[in-house]
């Protein structure tokens, strides 16, 4: 049987899997080294090492990672590697490579709070006050340093060349709305990838986990029961 794990994205925790956990009970939601915990990764290859240090502790030994963002380049690294453990790979609002627009980059640096706030509203379709607060509070207390990193991280993540090495079961998930890896993302997966599928979630933008969490819930359980 294998054991979804759950990896976040740019300037998150684990916590941004709090509306998707009750339907995965015994998933294992990873929060990355240096979001609240002791390290400062700086780049994709760097968080991979920590995530397969991280199932070796946890001796999970068939995992199917689900990666939002940044945490599903996590993932596809680790599926590149080859990694034993990994049975599969199921993407949140994410795609082979994460540009990320050097205003935001340079926003994060010069005025970190109110840079926070604006891409947080990035995330959805619909930024009630409700939402943009969640992944802004993360951001802040992740910290302008890390966040940082994660997101000079993103923007030197790109994959796309080697797509077709994948060799293990991949779905990719965007929102129908999501304005920074849009549905073609998860569509070039789809059609570079052997044997991938791909489901957009209406109505959705980037956390599509947060913003409509039963429609994603259902896409992310028809793959890893196919899975198991």
């Amino acid at each position: 049987m294998s054991t979804l794990v759950l990896i976040h994205g740019a300037g998150g925790t684990s916590a941004v899997f709090s509306m998707l956990r009750p339907a995965f009970p015994d998933s294992v939601a990873l929060t990355l080294p240096g979001h609240m915990t002791p390290g400062a990764p700086a780049s994709i290859a760097e968080f991979a090492d920590a995530v397969a240090d991280d199932m070796q502790r946890l001796a999970i030994e068939d995992a199917i990672l689900c990666g939002v963002s940044m945490g599903g380049a996590i993932a596809l690294e680790l599926a590149l590697r080859k990694h034993p453990s990994v049975q599969g790979v199921a993407l949140l609002g994410s795609g082979s490579r994460l540009r990320v627009a050097s205003s935001i980059l340079e926003g994060l640096e010069t005025d970190f709070g109110a840079t926070a706030r604006t891409v947080a509203g990035y995330f959805f379709a619909n930024p009630t006050e409700e939402l943009v607060s969640f992944s802004t509070g993360l951001m802040q207390a992740v910290g302008k340093a890390q966040t940082l990193r994660d997101f000079h991280a993103c923007n030197a993540f790109d994959v796309t060349e080697r797509l077709g090495e994948i060799a293990v079961p991949l779905c990719a998930i965007t929102g129908e709305l999501d304005a920074m890896t849009p549905p073609k993302f998860a569509l070039s997966m789809a059609d570079r990838v052997p044997g991938a599928t791909a489901r957009i979630v209406p109505g959705a933008g980037h956390l599509a986990l947060v913003e409509r969490p039963e429609e994603t819930n259902a896409a992310l359980r028809s793959f890893v029961t196919i899975i198991k």
